[in-house]
């Protein structure tokens, strides 16, 4: 009987040791993905990621360009190995660009599968924090939500602000679709982790 219970305790913590460290692997890579410049920057939403993004690449020092209205075309421009889309909708900034959120997701969505087909490595980036998402500018306003649904399942990183993600939003999406996902917490930390991303 004591034979019994022993091997069946050894069985129990081999079972456990394995799975931590598979989790520990897995944490690993989750933490690592890697991608190359030159880079394209865009947004889904017309809202003021590129423009953080802009101030935070320069200091990263690597080759990019911002365009916020990117098309296919551009896409084919410079020979990008990167596209990074912001996500994050301004109902003020769509209306000043004279697009409504179909526009912009009609756009987002061709220029994400034209990226995929070319092997350009795509990063769906919320920088903005939950501010961005509860941003509404009346009850029922779901364009920010819309901006992720159409951008986050198809990345092949995700890059995103952790108080953004205090629903486990991303978190559901990243594990679901297995899209490795950064998670950082201050804007000042972003340097840091794409110096590792893109070095």
């Amino acid at each position: 009987m004591k034979n019994i219970i022993r091997s069946v305790l050894f069985a129990a913590m081999a079972i456990f040791l394995a799975a931590s460290f598979s989790g520990v692997i897995g944490a690993q890579t989750v933490q690592s993905p890697k991608a190359s410049p030159p880079i394209l920057v865009t947004s889904c939403g017309q809202s003021e990621g590129p423009s953080s993004l802009n101030t935070i690449l320069k200091r990263v020092g690597v080759a990019y360009d911002v365009v916020p209205l990117a098309t296919v075309n551009d896409l084919k421009v410079k020979g990008y190995k990167t596209l990074i889309v912001t996500m994050g909708a301004s109902l003020k900034g769509m209306g000043a660009a004279g697009i409504s959120i179909d526009d912009e997701l009609k756009r987002t969505a061709e220029l994400i599968d034209a990226a995929r087909k070319a092997k350009i490595t795509v990063i769906g980036a919320h920088i903005e924090g939950m501010k961005r998402r509860a941003q509404g500018a009346e009850a029922g306003d779901t364009t920010d939500e819309q901006s992720i649904d159409t951008v986050a399942p198809k990345s092949d990183i995700l890059f995103v602000k952790k108080e953004g993600n205090s629903d486990n939003r991303f978190t559901i999406i990243s594990q679901a679709k297995k899209i490795p996902m950064v998670e950082f917490e201050k804007n000042m930390d972003m340097v840091a982790a794409l110096e590792k991303m893109f070095k």
